[in-house]
Formats: C-alpha cells, structure tokens, sequence
C-alpha cells in the first residue's frame, strides 16, 4: 500500500504544470455573482471563505461534535471547460493515456476524444466520468486539495439562510427530490441555490468526490457480519448513525461506499478547497 501510494505522490507531482501562486486569502478571487453562462475557456473556479465551526456528523460517537477548521472552497463543482485545460496542460491524465490503476474504462467516456468535448456538452457543466485519483490530481495541480467528508457536510448543511438547515423538512426534502431527478448533471453550473456560505451547486446537480470518501465503514445488512470489510455497503447499516431520520446523509454514505477510487460515475464530480491561515472573512 506504502509503494502504491508514493508511486501517486509521483504521478501527481509530476503531471503538474508550476503553479507559482501564492495561497494566500488576498489573492483569491470571492464573487458576489454566478458565472454567467458563457463562461469563458478554463476560467479559474472562483473560491469563498469559510469560518468553521463545529457539528454532528452522521456518523460516529453519537452526539460527538466534529471541529472543522477554516477554509476556502470552490463557489461551484469543476466544469468541462476546467478539466479540458488540465488535460491540455497535463497529457497523462487525458483518457486515452491514463493509467488503468488510476481510472477504469468509464473515464472521460462522454468526451469525442482526448481534448474534445461531445456536441452535446457545454462547457460549463460539471465534468463528470472523472476517478477520485484525477479529481485529487486536479486540484493538487491548483494548489489546492479534495475536501474532507466533515468539510463537505459541514457546508453541505447549509441552506440560503442559516449555517444549519437539516432540522428543515423542506430543505431535506428538496435534496430527497433532486435524488429522484434524471440526468441533472447535464445541468450548468450556479443554476441552484447559493448558500450561506456562498456555495452553489452542493446538492442538486452533481455527487462529488471528497478526499476520503471511504472512510465511514457502513455495517453490512447481516447481523452475523463481525468485519469492518468496505464491500458490505448494500444494507447501509445506521447501528453507528447520530441521526435515524437523516435519510439524505444515509444515500450520501451510502453512496460513498460503494464506489472505488478508479470509478468513473457519470453523475460524479468535484470541486476542490484550500487551507489558510487567514481569519478575517472577505
């Protein structure tokens, strides 16, 4: 696993053009207004600063909160046009060069080639078909990172108006909703609500990447199982669940689990986050 894993330290470092940017708060870019729909080629996602705090994840010690420190995180999920610049720039990761350990056969599948988008992709959606390992790759290549399952329910929770919203039944009731909706990662992106943070796009168009994904080991639906193997996801068990009622969380973990790092899913994308050291808010 040691070997595997330096040997993707390696690939990443590797395939990534000099970022000579400074990550410091000053020199990001925080809107006030979404992208508009003719965005243009590549353009940089746009990030907003998030204070922290402290909340309840779904699972683990019951009632146990969770710090989640500040941060900055993506205004909206990576878009076709993004990708397309990153694979242009960084040729390993195009899918007719990428490495079978890093991506299995789905990835990129709805491209024309390996730096052509289909004509019924705009470039403003969300990239999809993308594993975990290019989606790390991407961001780490933006000097930035995958958020953390905690970082991403913790902004996750919010609704336009209050920082907490998962007691609202209409608010879990919209995300119940965009579970039943077809083909919405065919969609653009800022076409949902901007949260309190300034976030859009965190539920209702696409499932995204975090960068531990599987680390929440859902017990299997037998009660003999006496393992923590990641594989028993189909019963997504809720023995260790803070929240019995919290049925969006329990797909969202479900879901997690039953991928792999070399997925490609057509409705799975990403957006990345960055650390900093600064307090004040922009």
């Amino acid at each position: 696993m040691k070997s595997l894993y330096f040997l993707f330290v390696v690939i990443v470092f590797i395939s990534c053009s000099k970022n000579k940017e400074s990550n410091t708060l000053e020199n990001i870019n925080v809107p006030s207004v979404s992208i508009p729909n003719d965005i243009q080629f590549g353009v940089e996602t746009p990030m907003v600063y998030v204070k922290g705090g402290k909340y309840v994840p779904l699972y683990g010690k019951k009632n146990k909160a969770i710090e989640v420190k500040k941060l900055l995180m993506d205004v909206y999920p990576v878009t076709n046009a993004n990708f397309l610049k990153f694979v242009i720039k960084n040729k390993r990761w195009q899918k007719s060069k990428i490495k079978k350990l890093f991506a299995d056969d789905n990835y990129l599948n709805n491209w024309e080639n390996d730096t052509i988008l289909s004509s019924d992709m705009k470039p403003n959606e969300p990239v999809t078909n993308i594993s975990w390992y290019a989606a790390n790759a991407y961001c780490e290549c933006q000097g930035k990172r995958l958020p953390t399952v905690d970082e991403w329910e913790f902004v996750a929770m919010a609704n336009e108006n209050t920082f907490d919203a998962r007691k609202i039944k209409a608010y879990n009731q919209y995300i119940l909703d965009w579970y039943e909706k077809p083909k919405t990662f065919k969609n653009e992106i800022g076409k949902t609500f901007k949260n309190y943070y300034g976030v859009y796009d965190l539920h209702g168009l696409v499932w995204e990447w975090t960068s531990d994904f599987n680390s929440i080991l859902l017990t299997g639906e037998s009660r003999s199982d006496v393992t923590t193997d990641k594989n028993l996801f189909c019963g997504s068990g809720s023995l260790n669940a803070s929240d019995l009622m919290n049925y969006a969380a329990f797909i969202r973990y479900a879901f997690r689990g039953s991928v792999k790092a070399n997925y490609a899913v057509k409705n799975l994308g990403f957006r990345c986050v960055k650390d900093t050291l600064k307090t004040k808010k922009p």
